[in-house]
């Protein structure tokens, strides 16, 4: 890695500002990070960099010129991506608590949920098709750096909800009509795998999707008899289901 090296040529400019592109990242199977928290974090990672850049070392202009943010950060790496893996089924074990992701479109709200999973030590994400790629620079700046600790798996979620269920585990969605999660006795994933799903930020969970769940819950408000907002944001649904989940095997009970 030559990070040292001062000078930075037109021809790495060019492609690290391709790597903005979707395109460009899947063909050169790389990424970029930015920030002294985000390099730090991808340097203690297991993925490789393949180098880093230092404003103070490249100078300012040339960092604006490779930068996405609006206010160019001190250093920035170009990150390879870690290898695709070929069966989904691999990243499903006997146990634990999964989370499903179904045409999350916002890469805010992908890359909050990546940290929320992070955060309550879940680590592995699986998403349909339709969501919004990992590596998108939004996601993964909005990450902090969890992208690194958090698996995401593309895959067919009818497959893994089926499969989940075949193994005597629950699969968890939210829905305007479920049930008040508060009241329902909750499974953690104790002796086998648990999954919450997220829909689609407006049109919640897919139709061919809600067909597999098998439980469905329903975040109350407060006071319960009163609803201001038609609904909660994906990422928000999200961290209240997983604190819920994750409170109750602190607890030692599914109630």
């Amino acid at each position: 890695m030559s990070e040292n090296n001062p000078k930075i040529s037109n021809n790495e400019i060019k492609f690290i500002r391709s790597l903005s592109q979707k395109k460009a990242r899947e063909e050169n199977g790389c990424f970029v990070v930015e920030g002294e928290k985000m390099v730090a974090e991808a340097a203690a990672s297991g993925f490789a960099i393949k180098r880093i850049y230092r404003i103070e070392d490249i100078g300012e202009t040339a960092m604006s010129r490779i930068s996405s943010l609006d206010s160019p950060s001190p250093v920035l790496a170009v990150v390879s991506q870690p290898p695709l893996q070929d069966d989904w089924r691999e990243s499903l074990k006997d146990n634990g608590l999964y989370l499903a992701l179904d045409g999350i479109r916002d890469p805010g709200n992908l890359g909050t949920i990546i940290r929320i999973a992070d955060w309550f030590g879940i680590r592995t994400i699986f998403v349909s098709a339709d969501t919004v790629e990992t590596f998108n620079p939004k996601v993964v700046q909005a990450t902090m750096g969890a992208i690194f600790r958090v698996k995401v798996v593309r895959c067919s979620l009818p497959l893994l909800a089926d499969k989940v269920t075949s193994l005597g585990g629950n699969v968890y969605g939210t829905f305007l009509d479920g049930e008040n999660m508060y009241s329902q006795e909750l499974d953690c994933g104790m002796s086998a795998p648990a999954v919450i799903v997220t829909g689609n930020e407006s049109r919640g969970i897919s139709a061919e999707l809600s067909s597999h769940i098998n439980r469905r819950l329903f975040i109350p408000p407060f006071p319960a008899d009163i609803r201001g907002s038609e609904s909660l944001n994906a990422a928000v649904a999200t961290a209240v289901t997983v604190a819920e989940f994750r409170r109750r095997q602190q607890c030692g009970s599914g109630l």
